[in-house]
C-alpha cells in the first residue's frame, strides 16, 4: 500500500535575506532537499513549541493549585493543633493560677521575662532550662 502523500498549499511570505541564507546553509543538517522541507519542518517545530508553553502553563497551574491546596491543608491542620496546644495550655494557667496565690505586680514581671525570653531562644521553650535558670537566682 502506497504512503499518502500530504496535501500541499502553495503560499507566499516574505523573508529577511540573511535568515533566508542562514536557511540554505542548515539545509543539509536539517536533512532536507529543499528550503520548502525547510520551512515545514521550522514550522512543525515552531508550532509544536507553541503548543508545549501552552502545556507547561496549564500543567503548571494545575501544579500550582495542587500545592495551593495542599498548603492551605497542613495551615488547617497545625491551626486546630495550635487551637487545642493553647486549651491545654490554658487549662494548665488556670489550674497553676488557682493554686498558688501570684501577686499581680508578679505575673506583670513573669510575663515580660517569658516574653523577653521566648524572643531569645526564638520560642524554642524547654522546661529543664526555665527550671535551671529560676533555681540559680534563687
Amino acid at each position: 500500500m502506497a504512503e499518502k502523500k500530504p496535501v500541499m498549499t502553495r503560499t507566499g511570505f516574505y523573508v529577511e535575506k540573511d535568515v533566508l541564507d542562514w536557511c540554505d546553509s542548515l539545509l543539509s543538517q536539517a536533512g532536507v532537499k529543499s528550503r520548502n522541507e525547510f520551512v515545514t519542518e521550522a514550522l512543525r517545530f515552531y508550532c509544536g513549541y507553541l503548543s508545549s508553553r501552552r502545556s507547561e502553563n496549564y500543567l503548571l497551574r494545575a501544579l500550582s493549585s495542587v500545592l495551593t491546596g495542599t498548603v492551605q491543608d497542613t495551615e488547617n491542620r497545625l491551626a486546630r493543633m495550635d487551637f487545642k496546644i493553647a486549651v491545654e495550655l490554658s487549662k494548665l494557667a488556670h489550674v497553676i493560677a488557682y493554686t498558688h496565690e501570684v501577686d499581680p505586680e508578679d505575673m506583670k514581671w513573669l510575663h515580660g521575662k517569658c516574653v523577653e525570653e521566648v524572643k531569645r531562644i526564638n520560642g524554642a521553650v524547654e522546661f529543664e532550662s526555665a527550671r535551671e535558670y529560676y533555681q540559680k537566682k534563687e
